[in-house]
């Protein structure tokens, strides 16, 4: 059985101790940064050996690749690719040009995963930046109006897609406003729920269609004044699943960050309670990820059916693409937008 949990691992080869350990808990799925990240090989193998553990050949393994500051594969083996900012940039008369350009990106990142045998991105990003806030979204944002993020956001999803890779919207509901960085502390977002509901949720709810999402860490005084939005029940239920109307897989943003408060076990429980369908854990800390196991049940009920639905969106032959003509069109392209 399947627990409701994605994993990371502490560095470019698994010790015999995280073989033992994923084999017993069996998670849901791994994620990737950059500390275990060296070498296609290396890689390739590392996905391969993080799949044997759990014997499935189709397990999610995710990364964050969105290009810009989270890049978790980069030179010398892997192209860089520019912040989501820069898609919306573009100059050009062609009001479809900036939607084809964030979509071509996607495509050939989603080229470089597959290859790896990475099937999930954390992309696309599509919280709205607002004056004031911390710049920990910043240029990792499409744009500065709800329209171009949602607009962009989907052509980056579709370009994910078409290459074999499932995208993760992020962060739902919205990031956009938070005036502290959740990695290292809490934010509040005091902003009224209209200006929530037509800013800041708006994108989200364009592509709530979308198989998988990653929960904010953050409060939102106007919606839950006590609890940030992974452990809010109200949050996930009534925002989230209902006035966004997101049905598909939902999983916390990562239990080590700051933000969160408590054990990792309560952290765990918090997060699945509320409504979390997975939760997610980065730093390969066997300590932590031990706590979490023990607080984490198996996969089951709706958790269990939307886990599967979003893997069957998973395409069985990524769109054609001239990898080396597409290339040098991206190329072309980031280079009028900068």
């Amino acid at each position: 059985m399947t627990a409701a949990c994605i994993f990371g691992c502490s560095g470019p080869v698994l010790t015999d101790a995280e073989q033992a350990f994923f084999r017993e808990v069996r998670p849901f799925g791994f994620i990737l940064f950059r500390r275990n990240v060296e070498t296609p090989d290396q890689v390739r193998r590392l996905v391969s050996t993080l799949r044997a553990t759990i014997d499935d050949d189709a397990a999610p393994v995710m990364i964050d690749q969105e290009g810009g500051r989270v890049q978790r594969l980069g030179p010398p083996h892997w192209p860089v690719y520019p912040p989501g900012r820069i898609y919306g940039s573009i100059k050009s008369d062609d009001p479809l040009l900036a939607q084809a350009f964030a979509r071509l990106g996607a495509r050939l990142m989603a080229a470089d995963l597959v290859a790896l045998g990475i099937n999930v991105d954390a992309v696309p990003v599509l919280d709205v930046p607002q004056p004031g806030a911390h710049d920990v979204i910043g240029d990792r944002a499409y744009g500065a109006t709800p329209e171009q993020v949602a607009r962009l956001g989907r052509a980056a999803a579709e370009g994910l897609l078409a290459g074999g890779v499932l995208p993760i919207i992020k962060h739902i509901p919205g990031h956009g406003r938070s005036t502290a960085d959740s990695h290292l502390d809490l934010p509040v977002v005091t902003a009224d729920a209209e200006a929530l509901s037509s800013v800041d949720f708006a994108p989200f709810r364009n592509l709530s269609d979308m198989p998988m999402a990653m929960t904010a860490h953050v409060i939102y005084t106007a919606l839950d004044p006590k609890r940030p939005a992974t452990t809010s029940r109200k949050v996930i239920r009534q925002t989230i699943r209902e006035d966004i109307g997101f049905s598909g897989l939902l999983m916390s943003d990562d239990l080590s960050m700051k933000a969160l408060q408590g054990d990792f076990a309560d952290r765990t429980r918090r997060s699945l309670n509320a409504g979390c369908d997975i939760v997610l854990h980065c730093n390969g800390d066997m300590a932590e990820m031990t706590a979490i196991a023990k607080a984490t049940p198996k996969l089951s009920g709706k958790a269990k059916v939307r886990a599967a639905a979003a893997m069957a969106r998973i395409p069985k032959s990524p769109e054609p693409l001239d990898e080396t003509a597409e290339r040098a069109r991206f190329a072309e392209l980031v280079k009028s937008a900068t």
